[in-house]
Parts: structure tokens; sequence; C-alpha cells
């Protein structure tokens, strides 16, 4: 099955806090403000119109994880696979007006994504005026979900995407789309909700700046820096004014040839000897990392 689901597209977050999720995506992460309205506000690290949207309301919460299809056949030949995947179609159009087509869905678990054709971008408009760190792209999403296999065969029967690694026990794997990065989603088994969402840096140095930029704001990293071993990219973690979990990420490992690549299956989950199976320089995951849940709001 080919790749419709190319990339992350965007993530939608509700949030009672929204002026305190703004100063910390514009202080701290470095994004900038590209709309705002009376309900919602868009960021950017970048030349898109929109990465992360928040959402005025009375709950902090995961509102739909956006998936980026390259063209509106690719959307509407997702769309025709929703139902007979066992999901749900909630809208047939858009949900910003910077995307020319869109399909949301929910899945029986009650996790909610739209397919969309590709976010409007001035590709030189790239680098923007900014005190925080500013990160390339917007990169991954981790959803948290009861029943990973499920999800697994939902996300690939409507939008062809595969998996690239796993662990024994399916308490957490990742999946990958058509512009071959080692995952644009991990699924992590649990309650439905958000365990985080990621942007990529261009350089380690980036991570010096960040931590500083949370000191200055009264914050810390939550785990990090290190590399991961699943993808190979480096990492550190904070949360915001929501709670909602942010990760920084460098660049990942790609899988070249769908044909030529079987998924890895990691078999050691004992701690701590399974430590430099899931994180090449050897730091173990605090347990707040490990248990970190961010509701998804409830689908009607």
């Amino acid at each position: 099955m080919s790749h419709l689901v190319h990339a992350l597209g965007h993530m939608k977050i509700n949030t009672t806090d929204i002026n305190g999720v703004i100063r910390d995506a514009t202080e701290i992460l470095g994004l900038h403000v590209t709309h705002r309205d009376d309900r919602q506000v868009w960021l950017s690290s970048n030349g898109r119109a929109a990465e992360l949207v928040l959402i005025e309301a009375d709950e902090n919460s995961a509102h739909t994880i956006g998936l980026e299809a390259l063209t509106a056949e690719a959307v509407r030949e997702a769309e025709t696979r929703i139902e007979a995947a066992g999901c749900r179609i909630l809208s047939s159009e858009p949900s910003l007006d910077c995307m020319k087509a869109g399909v949301t869905f929910a899945t029986p678990e009650g996790l909610r994504f739209e397919i969309h054709t590709p976010i409007r971008n001035g590709i030189y408009d790239r680098r923007h005026a900014t005190h925080g760190v500013g990160p390339n792209r917007m990169d991954h999403v981790n959803l948290i979900t009861p029943n990973p296999e499920a999800t697994r065969r939902h996300l690939s029967a409507i939008g062809g995407m595969k998996l690239s690694e796993q662990m024994v026990n399916d308490s957490l794997s990742w999946m990958y789309g058509g512009n071959r990065q080692h995952h644009i989603l991990g699924i992590v088994k649990g309650d439905v909700g958000l365990h985080h969402y990621s942007f990529e840096f261009f350089e380690f140095n980036d991570y010096l700046k960040l931590g500083d930029l949370l000191d200055r704001s009264d914050k810390q990293m939550l785990w990090g820096p290190g590399r991961h071993r699943p993808g190979d990219n480096t990492y550190a973690y904070y949360t915001d004014a929501s709670g909602a979990m942010i990760e920084c990420s460098g660049q990942m490992a790609l899988v070249a040839d769908d044909d030529d690549f079987t998924p890895n299956v990691i078999t050691n989950l004992e701690r701590p000897g399974n430590v430099r199976c899931m994180n090449v320089w050897g730091t173990p995951a605090p347990l707040e990392w490990r248990e970190y849940h961010f509701p998804f709001a409830k689908i009607a």
C-alpha cells in the first residue's frame, strides 16, 4: 500500500491559558504567531501558516492530530477508506483556511485525526525574529491509545502508514509516512491521550539555549538532552503552560526503501538493563516521563 500520509501536518491543542501557551511557544521554543482571532491562534516555526493551533477552551487537552497528504486526490482517497477501516468521518472540509482539502475522522479508541493537503508555506519566509530557540519544523507526535494494534491498523488502512519499530509487549511503537523519517507518530499504550508533540532542532547547541531559556522562565527540562535508539534522534523534553509535553528533537534516521526494510522489535524490556536499547547515551527515562498523560478531548 502506498503512503497517502506524507508527514505530520499540525497539532491542535485546547487550552485554558492561551496567552501563557503563546508566551512559552514564542519566548522559549521560538515560534511566531501567524494568525489570531477570537477563538484560536496559529503558530509556526517557519514559513508555514500553521503548525501549532491553540484553541481557547475550558480544558487543557489534545484536540486533533493533523497528518499531511501531498495532494487533494490523496485526501479524497483516504476519505474513501475511513468507514471501511472502522472509523467515523467527522468533517469532509479542511479545518483551516490555509489548507485546500481535508477530512477529519475519529477512531473507536477516541482519537481524532485530520488528513489534509500541505499547509500554505512561504518557502523564503522561514526565518523570523525571536528570543526563543527557533526550531526547524514540527516533526512528530506521540499519542496514547488503549489499543495500539487497532490504532496502527486504522492508520495503515486509511493513510498507508507503516510500522518502523515496536517493543515486543506493544507498550510503544512507531509509524512512518511518505517522508521516510523513522516516525511521524509514536504510539504509547494507555488511556487515550497525547504523550508529546515535537519540534526538530537544527543543532545540538540549541539544547544549551533551551535549558537557559527554561531556567529564565523558572522551568526545567523534564528529561534530556540525550539520544534515542529508536529513530536515532537527540532529545529534550519540557512542559508548557497548558501542561502539554514538548519534545525538542534532532534529525531522525530515514527508511530508505519499504521493500528492503524490516521493522525492528525491541525484546529487552527489563530496567535498567534495557536502557541502551532505548537511549544510546544510557540515560533512563524518569518515571514522570514514562507515566505522562495529557488527555484527548472527548469526541461527541
